[in-house]
């Protein structure tokens, strides 16, 4: 029996990121090999290999690191060749800079040799033109013979193709791709090779580069230094993931490195939502580039309907282990919710009321879509109607994340419970956006609204040993999926819960079972199920983790905010402060830092963004424009020592946050917005 080809692996890699472009390398900066090692533009791989060679000697990597996330650096020692002793006295300096469309290798060989070093410098070059999907789906993609240009070399391919262009040209071409070059490195001297590697018979990309970032210039002052280097890192990242509609120039954030380089319905909109501190341009933009392709008619193939928002768009149909995804794909059951809840926030954060307004159409289809989808069942659930779709369609959308608890996997059509509090906060958010902007109420909206939060109560809540719980979804028979996951964290802060249920949400998110140290767990350690590197079935996933952090501040559980904000950040040390889109659910009492997800993507939108609003969580600072407030408790934690976040944006006007090393919060901001402190007025800034 042939083994079934596996998706390739991305923990090893350094990965250099400018969207749509991006470079993966093995650590020592070389391209090459199999798997998903090379320079994609517009999830098209345009190298596969390019890899540097001294004659006579390995190179031997003495340094490396990502400046900004579109700036790589390796220094080598080539010990094989200068001076016969033990220091070595030949060194080759690479740095990779990468924009959208251009990626460039700068390579300089220095001697520090007591006499004249001759070197002969090979680059190893190869392209297959292979597409994202082929690559993920492990296929093997045989290479594209180059053709020779007088600078370097080409390669050309159905619609696409590349071109490598070097300075000084070659001295003379070797086997097919090979470039080379003679230098005399006299005492002190250094030899400089620039490569131009660039896209040509380019197709016309939907999605271009989406730089510059549409948010404020963070500034942080930590005690602890982590916290501030995994905020700058995830906002490098970010602002490398940004992409923007070609047709009208509105910005998102591409879902993730290198599978996800694309508009996504959920994960962009959770990755601007957790953004709106530093501004709220890219959370409108966002919302319109998604409005734009909002559901019109119902298509079985797409999983198209009217007002519903969709899950992701390609350039072309997606093919990966059984699936079959048209371009344009709506299997997204919590989309269209989120999108209300996101215009909520950012117009609570002070976003234009013009550009809200402008959204409300939208905004109405999708709370019409909401209130259908629960005519037949009373709740939001889903069903790959198509056969070839996503078999689960909330976030955790692998085969095996919806368990009961002696890991029996539910049946479709299912009820998640985290859709349903999206749900009902989009209704009680959307009535409040109409109400205010003086638009026609939904017909049945809060009514509607009521039912559900009564139903989710009697429905959804099952009992163990340990006590009272949320379970994560109801199974096509109605039964309750009664596993415990992380899924209840979500609906925290969505006004769904009352405070003992809330009460004791908080409690099971907080048992070791769950909370790893690291961050929160997807599943239960307890369940049969249960992996820490099981995609949704025990791994931590960032995001996931922020999201109930939020939650948990919202309804007053500070020091379990604290507690997985803390786990995130010991996290990030283990990756480089580059926190990807998942990792082990490993326990802080068995291990000093989590295990890698062979395949995880990093940097991820939301994983990126998730320590801003982690941090955001713990400050317990919550804006609203439109009553005219901003609220915050006199004290916080104060296990991050002193940290300072300065040049928040409320609308157009600043904002900035001091915890002081005894947790004492402080809020300043040249905005007019009332300031409460623990529920009482203490003044207006001007």
């Amino acid at each position: 029996m042939t083994p079934r080809p596996l998706q390739p692996t991305l923990h090893t890699l350094v990965s250099t990121v400018a969207a749509p472009g991006l470079t993966l390398s093995e650590r020592d900066g070389q391209i090459g090999g199999e798997g998903a090692c090379g320079w994609f533009v517009d999830d098209v791989r345009l190298l596969k290999r390019l890899v540097l060679n001294v004659e006579g000697s390995d190179l031997v990597l003495v340094g490396a690191g990502v400046t900004r996330g579109r700036r790589s650096e390796f220094r080598y020692v080539a010990r094989g060749v200068g001076d016969s002793q033990a220091d070595p006295t030949v060194f080759v300096d690479r740095v990779r800079t990468l924009t959208a469309a251009c990626l460039v290798e700068e390579m300089v060989f220095s001697s520090r040799a007591s006499r004249p070093v001759d070197l002969t410098v090979h680059l190893d070059l190869g392209s297959d033109l292979a597409s994202i999907s082929s690559i993920r789906n492990g296929d093997r993609i045989a290479e594209v013979r180059p053709h020779t240009t007088d600078g370097g070399l080409a390669w050309s391919g159905d619609g696409v193709g590349a071109r490598v262009d070097a300075s000084p040209p070659p001295d003379h071409h070797g086997g097919p791709g090979v470039l080379t070059w003679q230098a005399r490195l006299d005492i002190g001297d250094s030899f400089r090779l620039r490569l131009e590697c660039r896209p040509s018979l380019r197709r016309e990309s939907q999605f271009p580069a989406g730089a510059p970032a549409p948010w404020a210039p963070l500034r942080v002052e930590a005690t602890d230094h982590r916290v501030e280097r995994l905020l700058q890192r995830g906002l490098a990242d970010l602002e490398g993931l940004l992409l923007c509609d070609g047709t009208t120039g509105d910005r998102f954030l591409a879902a993730g490195s290198p599978w996800f380089f694309t508009l996504f319905g959920r994960d962009s909109l959770w990755a601007a939502r957790m953004l709106l501190p530093l501004g709220t341009d890219l959370a409108l933009s966002t919302l319109r580039s998604l409005a734009r392709r909002q559901g019109g008619h119902y298509d079985a193939r797409t999983e198209e309907e009217p007002g519903k928002i969709p899950h992701e768009v390609r350039s072309g149909e997606t093919k990966l282990d059984g699936l079959s995804l048209p371009p344009l794909y709506y299997g997204t059951v919590d989309a269209t919710p989120l999108f209300v809840v996101t215009l909520a926030e950012a117009w609570r954060w002070g976003a234009d009321p013009a550009q809200v307004e402008a959204l409300l159409p939208a905004v109405r289809r999708c709370l019409d879509w909401t209130m259908e989808q629960s005519l037949a069942s009373g709740w939001l659930q889903y069903v790959d109607s198509s056969g070839t779709g996503l078999t689960n369609q909330g976030w955790k959308d692998s085969v095996d994340s919806v368990q009961f608890a002696d890991g029996r996997l539910a049946e479709a059509p299912i009820a998640l419970s985290e859709v349903q509090a999206y749900a009902f906060q989009a209704a009680v958010e959307g009535a409040r956006l109409l109400d205010a902007f003086g638009q026609p109420e939904v017909e049945g909206l809060a009514a509607w609204a009521e039912d559900l939060r009564d139903r989710f109560h009697h429905r959804f809540w099952v009992s163990d040993d340990a006590g009272d719980y949320p379970a994560i979804a109801l199974d096509r028979s109605g039964v309750p999926v009664d596993s415990r996951s992380s899924n209840m964290g979500h609906l925290l802060g969505t006004g769904l819960l009352g405070r003992a249920q809330a009460r004791a949400v908080a409690a099971a998110l907080a048992a070791p079972d769950m909370d790893s140290g690291f961050g929160l767990r997807t599943l239960t350690a307890a369940s049969p199920r249960f992996s820490r590197l099981s995609y949704h079935g025990g791994s931590v996933w960032p995001h996931d983790t922020a999201i109930a952090t939020t939650g948990l501040s919202l309804e007053g559980f500070r020091s379990g905010a604290t507690a997985l904000a803390l786990g995130l950040v010991r996290a990030a040390e283990a990756f480089d402060y580059r926190l990807p889109e998942l990792y082990g659910g490993d326990a802080l009492a068995d291990v000093p830092s989590p295990s890698a997800y062979p395949a995880a993507c990093r940097p991820q939108a939301w994983a990126a963004a998730a320590p801003l609003a982690a941090l955001m969580a713990v400050a317990g600072v919550r804006v609203d424009v439109p009553a005219g407030t901003i609220r915050h408790p006199a004290y916080t934690t104060s296990h991050f020592g002193a940290l300072t976040l300065r040049e928040l944006l409320v609308g157009t006007a600043r904002l900035d946050i001091d915890i002081a090393s005894d947790g004492r919060v402080t809020v300043s901001t040249d905005s007019d917005l009332a300031i409460m402190i623990d529920g009482e007025f203490a003044g207006t800034p001007k």
